[in-house]
């Protein structure tokens, strides 16, 4: 009976998939999948041969794989590796190269001979590279074959760098690399411009030869390419729905990765279900915009007939269950975040008192706050609340360098102007102008530079905040360490992130907090604040009594929004307070027209800001809900 639900389960996917609860036991298990391969070869004297990827996905297996050999005894001394792929050109000693990559994550700290290492050679002159690939197919079959290929996935549906139009039978060669591709890999090249345009990659054909092949997929920002390769129709334009064709291949995933597939996104499609409340809410929205029918008109036959028959049977008739979920969201929606005083609370998402409420908005980076809830943030202010912000982050890293020359010259104009130039500025301009002439992609600006891009920010964060009615002394800049000393090295400490976010928290003593909830921001930088304030908050709340009347409210910035079903406090806006938010983003100017780190949405930050909000307006009014001219959205964090 269990096989039988399992593959009731998993009948829309089409490749196995293991899900695991955390990337870490993932790669645990997938790291003593490789130790036992190298145990058996050795005791038959054979050679093991690795096909080993790079990027974020394997750097746990890899260090697993250290701690075995260091702790364990597991000895790479019968292991031949081949890399999958290479950026071409690349030298080989470049930071951003993958044979720095393999060295710094793994061979450097293993006993596998220097001469059993296979990456493919960035530093060849072109004319060469064909012939070298076919050297490089033929010294795998020399050896057997790869007995176990480890993969990641790219957002285009890549394995190794075999993009979008690939062919199944293809082999290794010199591959031109997508445009999403070179974005999503221009932070470690500091822009895509220096991203180079080609690489050397293993073939589709060449990773079918492998005897086990395993792809790898953690988080969120891979859930949607998952679910198109394990379920969607084989197709060039996706290469890694080709391993859909292999007998011997497995997806391993988190259940970020996995949260897509319709056994965990759609369950009742794929199996008999218990209908909790979320579950209900969920289903009955996604019934309501697939048909295009406002909830209220859902009849029975539209539940029948779309997998929810259970649904109706259990909690019917439709009728009863469309006024439900319809009350349910219409009570998401207030014009009140702060709570309207002296009101009936009892449908309302937020407490009608006390009226006035201390406030404190955290901003990741020094425009979110008003990117993100901008008109939230104008209405509390409005309603009378003690609003407070603060800005976690400088920000530096996100302004251009041409921006710190504008400025340097304003000031020595300045200087002039008011026959007040002692030189300084002279001599950092033209010190940060021999600097830019010489930066290497991604390299760490000087002290001074930094500083001095902070202090652009500073001042726009400033303008912005006093434009939404903020007075400077609720104006907070916290500069948090972490976001420079990461500049320098990965192992990085938090506690005195904690300690400055705790006093804070404790000089404002908020009935609401407001902090960024998308973790799947492209940078990082907003997870690691929301872990900050989390931490801060879970602390306070063993020794401060102020901390048990203080809700924590999560928002979500320039990426996505949250989904209809999980919204709890959705705030419409006006075209009047749209307008303002815009004003309030364009405070922002060094962010404006091409940021430095736009992700892989080519729109200006208002913009985006503007169509996500207005999508939100319109799929609440799909569902039947009232027609708004945006809407921003919040979660309630409960720390039970």
């Amino acid at each position: 009976m269990a096989r039988l639900n399992l593959l009731e389960e998993t009948r829309f996917e089409r490749v196995p998939v293991k899900v695991y609860d955390n990337q870490n036991e993932a790669s645990v298990d997938v790291a003593n999948r490789i130790a036992t391969i190298i145990k058996e070869k050795q005791a038959k004297g054979e050679t093991a041969v690795l096909g080993l990827a790079t990027g974020a996905t394997p750097v746990k297996v890899y260090k697993e794989l250290v701690r075995l050999h260091k702790e364990e005894g597991l000895s790479f001394k019968n292991v031949v590796t081949f890399n999958l792929d290479e950026y071409y050109p690349m030298k080989p000693d470049a930071p951003q190269s993958y044979v720095a990559f393999m060295n710094k994550n793994l061979f450097d700290h293993i006993d596998v001979p220097k001469e059993h290492i296979n990456i493919p050679d960035g530093t060849l002159p072109e004319d060469a590279i064909h012939t070298y690939c076919e050297a490089y197919e033929q010294k795998i079959s020399n050896l057997g074959g790869i007995d176990i290929q480890l993969l990641g996935i790219g957002r285009t549906g890549h394995i190794g760098f075999n993009e979008p139009g690939s062919a199944p039978n293809s082999g290794t060669r010199l591959v031109v690399l997508d445009d999403l591709t070179r974005r999503d890999a221009s932070r470690d090249f500091g822009g895509k411009e220096n991203v180079p345009t080609k690489a050397i990659t293993m073939g589709v054909g060449t990773i079918f030869k492998a005897k086990e092949i395993v792809l790898m997929a953690w988080n969120e920002k891979k859930a949607e390419i998952v679910k198109k390769a394990v379920e969607g129709e084989i197709s060039s334009d996706i290469p890694a729905t080709y391993l859909q064709l292999s007998s011997s291949v497995e997806f391993i995933l988190d259940t970020d990765a996995a949260s897509q597939l319709t056994r965990f996104d759609l369950p009742w499609l794929a199996k008999e279900v218990t209908w909790t409340d979320t579950l209900i809410k969920k289903a009955v929205v996604w019934l309501s915009l697939k048909l295009n029918k406002a909830i209220l008109k859902l009849t029975d036959d539209d539940y029948n007939n779309n997998g929810m028959a259970q649904l109706v049977t259990e909690k019917g008739p439709a009728y009863s269950i469309n006024i439900k979920i319809f009350n349910e969201l219409q009570h998401t929606i207030t014009g009140w975040p702060g709570g309207k005083p002296g009101v009936d609370d009892t449908n309302r998402p937020e407490r009608a008192e006390p009226g006035q409420k201390n406030v404190i908005l955290f901003s990741p980076h020094p425009d979110d706050d008003v990117i993100s809830m901008g008109g939230t943030f104008i209405r509390l202010a409005d309603q009378g609340h003690n609003v407070h912000v603060a800005y976690q982050t400088s920000g530096n890293t996100a302004v251009w360098d041409d921006d710190v020359l504008r400025y340097l010259e304003f000031v020595q104009d300045f200087a002039v102007a008011v026959d007040d130039d002692n030189g300084i500025t002279a001599k950092i301009y033209n010190e940060a102008k021999e600097f830019f002439k010489t930066k290497q992609p991604n390299q760490v600006d000087p002290e001074i530079i930094r500083t001095i891009k902070a202090l652009i920010r500073k001042g726009e964060a400033i303008a912005g905040a006093r434009f939404v009615g903020l007075p400077d002394r609720n104006i907070h800049f916290q500069d948090l360490p972490f976001y420079d000393r990461g500049k320098f090295s990965k192992d990085v400490s938090y506690e005195d992130d904690i300690q400055q976010t705790m006093e804070l928290l404790r000089k404002v003593r908020p009935h609401q907090v407001f902090a960024a909830g998308d973790f799947a921001d492209p940078h990082g930088t907003h997870k690691v604040c929301f872990d900050i304030i989390f931490e801060a908050l879970k602390r306070l709340s063993k020794t401060d009594e102020w901390t048990k009347d203080c809700w924590l409210w999560l928002y979500r910035g320039a990426w996505h929004e949250y989904p209809i079903h999980e919204i709890e406090m959705a705030v419409p806006l006006s075209p009047q307070e749209v307008k303002r938010k815009r004003l309030a983003i364009f405070k922002h100017q060094s962010q404006k027209d091409v940021p430095v780190f736009p992700g892989d949405d080519p729109r200006e930050f208002w913009v985006r800001a503007e169509d996500r909000t207005s999508e939100t307006a319109e799929l609440y009014h799909k569902l039947g809900l009232a027609d708004y001219e945006a809407i921003e959205a919040f979660v309630r964090w409960r720390f039970d």
